[in-house]
This record gives structure tokens, C-alpha cells and sequence, in this order.
């Protein structure tokens, strides 16, 4: 049996968080939870309640945050463009003034510290499917600047405190990742389709729907995760992480419409601004470094979301919505 480490992950109430907070809580170790619940949820570790081993903080990472750990995975920052547009300014402050804080913490109590980061780093790719060696085509001025050059910046300052201080990081590029415990008002594409079916609405698209992304089911992401954590030291990342497999937004659609069994219609909006074109990793480094590729198919995936949305709006319980008071 693996020894016990003592865990903290950022953001672990969230989508993401709360799912990784289960997996290490289930590997035997102590597993400390910080979220400021903007837009993470208690009801996503309300399961975790019972168990010795779990602890949570409410704590804002971009204040300094003192406890000892042998790891850390951050993941706090909001993911969606609702959520992140939000406050913009708080969501660079998240990414930047974060990083500096947990790298600050990792450096003190010597910790392996783990960087969510995001295929948004790569913009409107001008390289299909996106490697680790591309440098991305960002808007840092656009709506979408906020996450994307925090992101950014969060990946130089865990580059540079390893170089300078030895720190020991792992840094993991996240593309779409989909399934139980998303937000329902969060605007993201998965979240928005399954909702509007459920619903009986029609299905919202932006632009003809030709646009492509890859959709990686979480449990899939959370094992990606792990995977790089327990990697040598000298894996360093950035690692892509998501499903290669690319799908057209119109036909997650037609997949969403054809397993809810709703009778919704295909209604087109203009396009956001700097919203990419194409996304699709290539995983070449995940495969040959960790050992890592997705299980999980979309349909398998989706009919998991499905089941868990459903039930949410029957009980008529959800987050609360971005801004509100908890």
C-alpha cells in the first residue's frame, strides 16, 4: 500500500476539484479542500463530509495560504466564460496572484505542485491538432484575455520557479472535459445542450456549428491527473490532456437531442469574439510520458451528464448563480 500524503487541492469544490478531491480521498490519503465557493459548490463534496480524512478550508488563494502538505494541485480559477467574464480582474488575480501563493507555499514546504492550465494558452490555434510545442494565437486585449494570459502567466511563473528555485511542478494543458457536477449555468457547450434538451428548449449554437472541439469525460481527466503527479520528476509538462477524438458542435447536438429524446431545434447566434475555430490535442506526450489516453466514449459520457442533470432539475437544486451571496 502506497504511503499517505497529505493533499491540498485549490479549487476543490469545484467541477474538477471535487472529483479529484474523491479519487485521492479513495487512494488512503489526507485531502485538504480550499475553494472560496464562487463557483464551486459544497453540495460537489457533501459525499466527502464523512470521512476523517477529508478537510475543508473556505480560503481565496490569491491571499497567502500557510498549512503543510507534501502536495498540491491547483485548480482554482473559474473555467467558463460566463463565470470568468464575470470579474475579469479577480479572474487574472486568481491565475497570477494563485500561482505565486501556492508556489510561494510549495517552495516553503518543499511540495510537488501541480498547475491546472488549459488548451485556451493556444487561442484561435493556427496549428491543428494543438502540441505542446505550439505557442498559440491569444488575444491578450480580447473578453477572453483574462483567462487565457492569466493562464499564461501562471505557466512562466511555475517554469521559472522551478528553473530558479528547484521547485518540483507538474503542469497539465486541459482541454473540453465534460460530466457529473458541471455547472448548469456555466455556458459551457456540454452543460448548455444537455440543459436546453432537458428542458424541452431549443438548442442554442453560435455561428453554423461547424466549429470543432474534443470532449474528454472527467473521470478520464482525473486519471490523466494522477498519472502526472506520481511521474518522475523530470516530467515537467506542459502535457496536453484531453480526448483527441474531434466532433463538430452541431453534431454534439444532434448527439445530445438523439439520447435526451427531446424534440429541440437547432437555433443559431452570432459568433462570440476570439471563440476558437478548432481544438483538438495531440496527446502524443500524455501516451509515451504517463501512459495515458481516454476510455470513455462520448456517448457513454454523455448519457452519465445526462442522468446527472436530469436529476438536478427534477429536485429543482443547483449551484447558486455566479455573483450571488453565499
Amino acid at each position: 500500500m502506497s504511503l499517505r500524503k497529505r493533499i491540498l487541492v485549490t479549487g476543490g469544490a469545484g467541477f474538477l476539484g471535487s472529483h479529484l478531491c474523491e479519487r485521492l480521498v479513495g487512494a488512503g490519503h489526507d485531502v485538504l479542500c480550499v475553494d472560496n465557493y464562487f463557483t464551486g459548490s459544497k453540495d460537489n463534496i457533501v459525499p466527502l463530509f464523512g470521512n476523517p480524512h477529508f478537510e475543508v478550508l473556505r480560503h481565496d488563494v490569491t491571499m497567502p495560504l500557510y498549512v503543510e502538505v507534501d502536495e498540491i494541485y491547483n485548480l482554482a480559477c473559474p473555467a467558463s466564460p460566463v463565470h470568468y467574464q464575470f470579474d475579469p480582474v479577480q479572474t487574472t488575480k486568481t491565475s497570477v496572484h494563485g500561482a505565486i501563493n501556492m508556489l510561494g507555499l510549495a517552495k516553503r514546504v518543499k511540495a510537488k505542485i501541480f498547475q491546472s492550465s488549459t488548451s485556451e494558452v493556444y487561442g484561435d490555434p493556427e496549428v491543428h491538432p494543438q502540441p505542446e510545442e505550439y505557442r498559440g494565437n491569444v488575444n491578450p486585449i480580447g473578453p477572453r484575455a483574462c483567462y487565457d494570459e492569466g493562464k499564461r502567466c501562471a505557466e512562466t511563473l511555475f517554469f521559472d520557479y522551478h528553473r530558479q528555485h528547484g521547485t518540483k511542478i507538474k503542469v497539465a494543458r486541459i482541454f473540453n472535459t465534460y460530466g457529473p457536477r458541471m455547472h448548469p449555468n456555466d455556458g459551457r457547450v456540454v452543460s448548455n445542450f444537455v440543459v436546453q434538451a432537458l428542458k424541452g428548449q431549443d438548442i442554442t449554437i453560435y455561428g453554423e456549428g461547424t466549429q470543432t472541439r474534443s470532449f474528454c469525460y472527467v473521470d478520464d481527466l482525473i486519471e490523466g491527473f494522477v498519472r502526472l503527479m506520481d511521474s518522475p520528476d523530470v516530467i515537467t509538462g506542459p502535457i496536453n490532456l484531453g480526448n483527441p477524438h474531434e466532433f463538430t458542435i452541431r453534431q454534439l447536438a444532434e448527439r445530445v437531442i438523439a439520447l435526451t429524446g427531446a424534440k429541440s431545434k437547432l437555433v443559431q447566434r452570432p459568433l462570440p469574439a476570439d471563440d476558437p475555430l478548432q481544438r483538438k490535442p495531440d496527446i502524443a506526450k500524455a501516451k509515451n510520458l504517463l501512459g495515458w489516453e481516454p476510455k470513455i466514449q462520448l456517448d457513454e459520457g454523455l448519457k452519465k451528464t445526462i442522468s446527472y442533470f436530469d436529476d438536478l432539475l427534477r429536485r429543482n437544486v443547483g449551484p447558486a448563480p455566479v455573483g450571488a451571496k453565499i
